[in-house]
This record gives structure tokens, C-alpha cells and sequence, in this order.
């Protein structure tokens, strides 16, 4: 077990959460085991964090906050220790997200990381990043944050049928993320319609994008590849695929009967078939 007294706080954001929430628990006379009791947890769940060996949550660090007194430092904390579990190449493009008065995007084969459940975002993160995965999917899913604010940006969601089809992490779990976006459809903020395989070739099929809305900056467009994201405001790039996503928008079924299919996959291909 690590030395927590050896952490440099300036070395992360987890290392600075894992020193400060020592000092502030032995600053308040208190053994990890009565924190934990406090909290509702382990005194091991409290050593691990500690150490930086477990990543903290939102709700451990409002808990955390209102136990030790410490006016939200941990609840803001955390946010960047959350970000930082993000691949670095991509980092530049969540801090834009977050920004972002509108959000478009063509997902060719994956539903979009806004959207997933836990267990969707676990199954995939589970093939490249095996050791890695509690703290990315806590990552990913703090991005989902930016549509529960009071002000939340307009997401429009054009989903390849594919999307749909491929099963990632068994029935159980396309079963529950299909329904997840059919929660979706009373929400005025987001829209989700699907592209029929049955449409042909359309301008998407160079595959998946995203272009960011702003009120005051630059538009940009992201395309991701394995390992790297690309990131351009150059204008006639933002013209051509603006126009793309509009042709693919007005080829996909409308917004109600991408609900239907929705439905009707969940049902059909990952329900009950005993």
C-alpha cells in the first residue's frame, strides 16, 4: 500500500484529492473507519482513495463535504479528477462539450457517450482499458451531467441502425441501453432519430462526427479515430458537414418513428425469448 505522506499533491488531480482528504480527516481528529461510518462506507473504501487506488464519486464527495465541513472543496474537486480519467487526446474535446449550446452528431456504430448507461459504457471501455474501466466509465458518465443543468445544450442524434444491432455486453444490457434512449423522448433538449440501413449509401459513411455550437466562439467539427480526435473550425469544413448532417437528418426516420424502432429491437432482438 501506497504511503499516502509520499502522494505530490501537484502530481494530478487525484493525487491532490487523495493528500487533501487525509489532511482534512486527520485535521478533524478523525481515523478512516470513523469517516467511513460517518459516510456510510468503509474505512478501506476511505485508505484507497486515499492512496489514489479508487477513484472518488460525486456523491462520496458531497458526503465527504457536508462530514468534514469543508464548504464543497471535494464536490468541485472532483470534477477534475473525473476529467482527468479521460484519454488526453480527448480532454480538449470533452472541455468543449461541456460548453456547448448545441451538439449534433452521426454515430455510425456506437451510441453516443452522452446517452449510454453504466453497463454499455463498462462493456466497451472493458475491451481496450481492462484494468482501467471504473474510473473511465465514472469519467464518461460524469460528462452526462451537462443534461441534467438548468441551461442544458440542444443534442440532436442521428444513429446509424447499426447502433442498434451491435451487441455490446449482452442482451441484458442493449435491452436497458435502447430503453435509455427511448427515456429520451419527452425531453425537449435531445432528439434521436435513427438511419435506416435500408436508406443506402448517405453521406456519412466515412463514419462518425460531431459538430459543437457556440454563442460566442467559433463552430467546430470533431472526428475521433483510434487513438487521436481532430478538431477543425475551418469554415468551408463546418459549410460541407453541416450540410452533410443536414441530408442525413432529413434522410432518417423522424424522431417518432425512431422511437418505434427503437422499441421494436428492444423488443424483438433483446427481449424475453424463453
Amino acid at each position: 500500500m501506497a504511503n499516502i505522506q509520499s502522494l505530490d499533491p501537484s502530481a494530478s488531480p487525484l493525487d491532490y484529492y487523495g493528500w487533501e482528504l487525509r489532511r482534512q480527516r486527520e485535521a478533524s481528529n478523525l481515523k478512516q473507519g470513523q469517516l467511513g461510518d460517518i459516510i456510510f462506507c468503509t474505512g478501506s473504501l476511505i485508505g484507497q482513495i486515499e492512496t489514489t487506488k479508487k477513484i472518488p464519486t460525486r456523491d462520496f464527495s458531497e458526503r465527504v463535504d457536508a462530514a468534514l465541513g469543508t464548504d464543497g472543496v471535494f464536490s468541485r474537486l472532483v470534477g477534475l479528477v473525473l476529467r482527468s480519467q479521460l484519454p488526453t487526446w480527448f480532454q480538449p474535446y470533452a472541455d468543449m462539450e461541456a460548453r456547448a449550446a448545441y451538439i449534433s452528431t452521426y454515430q455510425a456504430q456506437l451510441v453516443y457517450g452522452l446517452l449510454q448507461t453504466e453497463e454499455y459504457a463498462r462493456a466497451l471501455l472493458g475491451v481496450d482499458h481492462p484494468n482501467k474501466v471504473d474510473e473511465m466509465a465514472a469519467a464518461r458518465l460524469d460528462r452526462q451531467r451537462i443534461l441534467k443543468r438548468e441551461n442544458p445544450p440542444a443534442l440532436w442524434i442521428v444513429l446509424s441502425e447499426a447502433a442498434l444491432l451491435q451487441e455490446v455486453g449482452g442482451r441484458g444490457v442493449m435491452r436497458a441501453q435502447l430503453a435509455r434512449l427511448l427515456d429520451f423522448r419527452d425531453d425537449p433538449w435531445v432528439q434521436i432519430q435513427v438511419l435506416p440501413f435500408s436508406i443506402g449509401q448517405h453521406t456519412g459513411m466515412m463514419g462518425s462526427f460531431t459538430l459543437l455550437r457556440f454563442e460566442d466562439d467559433p463552430d467546430p467539427f470533431y472526428v475521433e479515430s483510434y487513438d487521436q480526435g481532430h478538431m477543425t473550425a475551418n469554415p468551408q469544413v463546418i459549410k460541407e458537414r453541416s450540410v452533410g448532417y443536414a441530408r442525413l437528418q432529413a434522410t432518417a426516420l423522424s424522431p417518432e418513428d425512431s422511437a418505434t424502432l427503437i422499441a421494436r429491437v428492444m423488443e424483438e432482438r433483446y427481449g424475453d425469448q424463453s
